[in-house]
């Protein structure tokens, strides 16, 4: 075993609320039993100050590390940022990840059991926003009784809910490392949410939701997935890794078979999506992705971050067109406003938006020296 792996880690289960006291929801439905999947690594210290809380992107999960089986192929999904000697150190840091809600790895969602009809909830489950995942996160932190988190990290679909922590609790949140991110979702990724979305529910497959048990609306979710993946990467990286190479035969078929690489490529990617997603779920998250604004949320970005009191890491990837550098700047400008302690870096790659899961090396050198601060602050 690399003595720099968390190893063998265990899934863990917090359940609150219930049907006679659900939780409630920013649309005013009620949601109750809800159930959060999480895992920890490393200790807590004495007075659990040492916490820190890593959120998922889109499709992630609590599995951010290590490995659940002796055999398992695969580790966590940011496994080389989270282990002893590693960026979330787990020598020194007690590292938290949990599933969100509307989610399909183990948190209550969409394909979860309805307790009032005893099948899935299916398209009864009530729209959630990510102040409502922020919301079930604080109560699971709540449970682990930490009082306040030394950080709070995600990318993507997670740094909204970084940003969302130190909004709702920011008497809770010492620090918030934001990467890939910005204060809303571009009208750009709006457009190609909406289509990802209407690719799943035209498939005669979805059923209008209800089908569990069935092999469901897999065409639709790989083709979301396909236009999903596209956005995650740069023309550069895509014509570096691809260019324009044909698949397999040295010359094009002249029909409609897969002909080039990239192709082939994203047919691979959206297909084995649907083996580990749930479509639902893929319909919440992404919606909960429109809804995020900070603005429209809690008023104008030179006002809202006046109160409060964490200190900021805000990263942007020069080649990331999804979440590009001017929307990180548009946040650090309205910290500034506001005299707040932020640090901002524009990282030069040509990876595009998943670039803080594939240049995790050159990440950590960042992240080090950060929580290296944060930590002698507090």
């Amino acid at each position: 075993m690399d003595r720099h792996s968390v190893g063998l880690v265990e899934e863990q289960h917090f359940s609150f609320g219930s049907t006679e006291e659900p939780m409630r929801l920013e649309s005013g439905y009620m949601l109750g039993p809800v159930d959060i999947v999480y895992e920890t690594y490393g200790e807590p210290d004495e007075d659990r100050s040492n916490a820190i809380l890593i959120v998922h992107a889109l499709s992630g999960d609590a599995h951010v590390a290590g490995y659940h089986h002796p055999n398992d192929r695969r580790t966590g999904w940011w496994d080389s940022m989270v282990g002893p000697g590693k960026a979330f150190d787990t020598a020194r840091y007690w590292v938290i990840c949990s599933n969100i809600i509307g989610g399909c790895k183990g948190s209550t969602g969409p394909g979860s059991t309805n307790p009032k009809t005893g099948k899935p909830y299916c398209l009864d489950f009530p729209m959630v926003t990510v102040g409502d995942m922020v919301n079930a996160q604080k109560r699971l932190i709540d449970h682990l009784g930490i009082r306040k988190l030394l950080a709070v990290v995600g990318g993507s679909f997670g740094g909204f809910q970084v940003l969302e922590w130190t909004l709702r609790y920011s008497d809770m949140v010492a620090s918030a490392i934001c990467i890939a991110a910005s204060a809303k979702l571009s009208v750009q990724g709006l457009a190609f949410n909406t289509v990802g979305r209407h690719a799943i529910i035209t498939d005669p497959g979805w059923q209008e939701g209800r089908y569990y048990g069935t092999p469901g609306p897999v065409q639709g979710l790989a083709i979301a997935r396909m236009i999903g993946h596209i956005t995650y990467l740069s023309d550069l990286s895509m014509d570096f890794k691809f260019g324009r190479r044909l698949q397999s035969a040295d010359r094009l078929g002249y029909d409609l078979s897969t002909d080039f690489a990239v192709e082939s490529y994203l047919k691979y990617q959206g297909y084995s999506f649907t083996e580990r997603f749930d479509a639902n779920s893929y319909l919440y998250i992404t919606k909960a992705m429109d809804y995020f604004d900070i603005a429209r949320s809690y008023g104008p970005l030179t006002e809202v971050f006046r109160p409060v009191t964490a200190k900021y890491l805000i990263i942007s990837y020069s080649s990331d067109w999804l979440f590009a550098t001017g929307q990180s700047k548009e946040i650090v400008r309205a910290l500034l406003a506001n005299h707040k302690d932020v640090t901002f870096i524009e990282i030069d790659s040509p990876y595009g938006h998943d670039a803080f899961l594939i240049e995790e090396q050159q990440l950590a050198r960042m992240l080090k020296p950060f929580l290296d601060c944060v930590s002698s602050s507090t």
